[in-house]
């Protein structure tokens, strides 16, 4: 399964969880739901991944957590926040870079339409 096809999947399910909870709830609850949604259509799903710097040989791991990383592919940042702020962004560009992932999502439970919650980052392509 390409990164794309992951992300379609991923991207339907947040809808499901989105329309079935509505907007207002903490992180932590669409994280768990998102969760339970993506690992029964049998994708493999990792909650609060951890992601070390490698700063020329130093390894420095400071408690920076991917929110979900699904088939070792796609890393997926829940946030749950009125708007979406450049710091958000540059923290899945981050771990994208990182942990050498080509592809993110950065989804915003809490947006009226949830669609306007979804961003798309790409790495080396």
């Amino acid at each position: 399964m390409t990164e794309n096809e992951i992300a379609s999947i991923i991207i339907n399910k947040a809808f499901l969880v989105r329309r079935s909870l509505g907007a207002g709830l903490l992180e932590s609850a669409y994280q768990k739901c998102l969760y339970y949604e993506l690992k029964q259509y049998g994708l493999n799903v990792r909650k609060e991944v951890r992601v070390s710097i490698n700063y020329k040989g130093l390894i420095i791991d400071q408690g920076y957590r991917i929110d979900l990383l699904v088939n070792d592919l796609v890393v997926v940042e829940l946030k749950a926040v009125d708007t979406l702020i450049d710091i958000h962004y540059a923290q899945v560009l981050t771990y994208l870079r990182l942990g050498n992932y080509k592809l993110g999502l950065l989804l915003n439970f809490n947006e009226v339409l949830f669609k306007k919650g979804i961003r798309r980052f790409v790495n080396k392509l």
